[in-house]
């Protein structure tokens, strides 16, 4: 059994279905990623496993229990944690305050301080601004800040939503060495992501959505070789 199994999933915004029936999973350790456009249901997917929305059909089983139907918060309590798109850092609080609500799940107070400093360790520069505002760091900053608010509930499965979306090169790239020592220590990731690059050279296996639907799957290096994805989403002839 998969950590996560998603099976025959089906959301819809009003008459208009995003998401029409796919399945995929997500084994301990891995690194999966969800390729396809704008459109395509890559973000209603990971927003419908995080319990921010209902599926009109179908199934989301985490180390084998129900997720669908539940609410957002018991999600992140059975150790599922979710950076979205766009970052959707608090701007008003501190660093430092972003990083205790990302703990707010867990039922003991124990190690908050330890998780807080090996956020601090991993990205020095939200050490260097853990009282600041966080709505005055930079696009980098607030996904570093971002990632840093998701590992804090301890996941099991870690979801980041276009973690490199309008960075800089040097910045994405600090991203990507991150997700890469995530992976290297076990961290199970689910990863949307719109460089196809970057994300098939990090992962164990992949799926292509188009228009809601799974049109491709396989290994990472099978998708890199894939002529349909070199031509799609590496932007080679």
């Amino acid at each position: 059994m998969s950590l996560l199994e998603v099976e025959d999933l089906s959301v819809a915004y009003g008459a208009i279905e995003a998401v029409k029936g796919i399945s995929l999973s997500v084994e301990a350790g891995q690194v999966v990623t969800l390729l396809g456009t704008n459109g395509a249901g890559k973000t209603t997917t990971l927003r419908t496993i995080s319990g921010l929305l209902r599926p009109k059909a179908g199934q989301v089983r985490f180390d084998d229990q129900r997720l669908d139907g539940i609410p957002a918060h018991e999600v992140v309590e059975r150790g599922v944690a979710h950076s979205p798109e766009g970052r959707r850092i608090f701007p008003l609080m501190t660093v430092e305050e972003n990083l205790e609500l990302g703990a707010y799940s867990r039922s003991r107070a124990g190690g908050v301080r330890e998780d807080i400093d090996k956020v601090f360790e991993r990205f020095e520069r939200l050490k260097e601004r853990r009282s600041q505002k966080a709505g005055t760091l930079s696009g980098g900053e607030q996904q570093m800040l971002a990632i840093g608010r998701a590992l804090m509930s301890r996941p099991r499965l870690l979801m980041l939503d276009e973690p490199s979306m309008g960075l800089s090169p040097i910045m994405i790239q600090l991203i990507f060495a991150t997700i890469a020592e995530l992976k290297e220590q076990g961290v199970t990731i689910l990863l949307v992501e719109q460089n196809a690059s970057a994300a098939l050279k990090l992962a164990d296996y992949g799926y292509v959505l188009e228009t809601g639907r799974i049109v491709l799957e396989g290994t990472g290096e099978q998708l890199m070789n894939d002529d349909s994805v070199r031509k799609a989403y590496l932007g080679e002839d």
